[in-house]
């Protein structure tokens, strides 16, 4: 069995291992709008029934219009492995279709596809190049697009990427779409931080993409993460699979109805809230010293040769934040919910020996 992949959260192991109560502690390890919304009333009948699919339908129609996209399909958050394992499924599918001649054995099954690789932009979320290699593909790990090739059968772009938040352009990643294309390939690009950004969004063009599959979060820029829901944009056949794949019910009626209130919102508020505790976190950084080597909106980088001391010294002060093993002098800080948290943070910096 393969070890656990690590993500931020987890206050309850480290309140476990540094004293405190859970709820004493600050939470710095996500990137999640630390200011969530309110919610909007939920119908009863969303508790009571089964989503019925004029939910699907509503939440749908509100987050094309919000995405300005095209066919849309509301889906559990793209980094479950529910999601995820649905990506392999595409690729043998689309081989069964497309008829290419490379070989497929299948033991266990496991599928071992010859000649098709999946290409991964790296460092990033660990879920997709365990779903792919799990199923038997062989996955390449590569830290620029120019290394995706013609033999690869999907690639995965995180846009902005987590965690050192890596923006690529958009006509940098259409014309990767185009040569994905050209060699019978599929680009799955996982937005989930682009809520903060819409101008770096493929969103509005994917009625044009057709080799392309978009992934969005719906809680982090909410706030909302224990909706666990989200969006995937593609042409309607790849949505219809997904959908088929995942089953009826796969997201819950109080989400749909959620998704379907506070997508028709006015979201620039949200928005200035995030830039505002950005600029927080931001002072509170730099004024201890320390160097900003990347992030988003919704989180911020720091590279650090003591980052393994800071992260110990802060979690003594019962704050927790993001550190990455095979980046030993990262530090990844999610936003303070407020001022107070703001201090609390710089003067348990200001309190960390050099």
């Amino acid at each position: 069995m393969s070890a656990p992949i690590v993500h931020g959260g987890g206050i309850t192991a480290a309140a476990a291992t540094f004293g405190g109560r859970r709820e004493d502690w600050l939470d710095l390890s996500t990137g999640i709008n630390p200011c969530p919304v309110a919610l909007p009333d939920i119908p009863a009948r969303a508790w009571h029934r089964l989503p019925d699919r004029h939910l699907i339908d509503e939440a749908r129609r509100a987050a094309r219009d919000h995405y300005r996209s095209g066919e849309i399909l509301p889906l559990p958050v793209p980094g479950t492995q529910s999601v995820i394992q649905l990506l392999p499924r595409l690729v043998e599918a689309d081989r069964l279709v497309g008829g290419t001649d490379n070989s497929v054995a299948v033991t266990d099954n496991r599928v071992a596809v010859t000649d098709e690789r999946i290409a991964v932009i790296s460092p990033t979320y660990g879920e997709y190049a365990r779903a792919f290699a799990s199923a038997g593909f062989a996955v390449d790990a590569v830290d620029d697009i120019a290394a995706i090739g013609a033999g690869h059968r999907l690639a995965v772009v995180v846009n902005p990427n987590n965690p050192d938040g890596l923006i690529w352009p958009a006509e940098t990643l259409i014309a990767l779409h185009h040569r994905m294309k050209a060699a019978d390939g599929l680009l799955v690009v996982d937005e989930a931080f682009g809520d903060t950004d819409p101008a770096l969004s493929l969103a509005s063009r994917a009625p044009q993409l057709s080799n392309l599959v978009i992934f969005r979060s719906f809680g982090k820029f909410f706030g909302l993460a224990g909706l666990r829901l989200g969006f995937a944009i593609a042409r309607s056949d790849i949505l219809a699979r997904f959908e088929d794949w995942l089953g009826p019910w796969a997201v819950s009626g109080p989400a749909l109805s959620i998704a379907d209130s506070l997508l028709r919102s006015d979201v620039s508020p949200i928005r200035g809230r995030i830039n505002e505790r950005c600029a927080g976190l931001h002072g509170v950084l730099t004024g201890a010293g320390l160097q900003i080597s990347g992030g988003t909106a919704l989180f911020t980088l720091v590279a650090d040769a003591r980052a393994g001391d800071i992260y110990t010294h802060l979690c003594r002060h019962h704050i927790l934040v993001r550190k990455f093993d095979y980046a030993p002098e990262w530090l990844r800080f999610g936003l303070p919910p407020d001022p107070a948290a703001d201090r609390r943070l710089g003067e348990a910096l200001q309190r960390f020996e050099r």
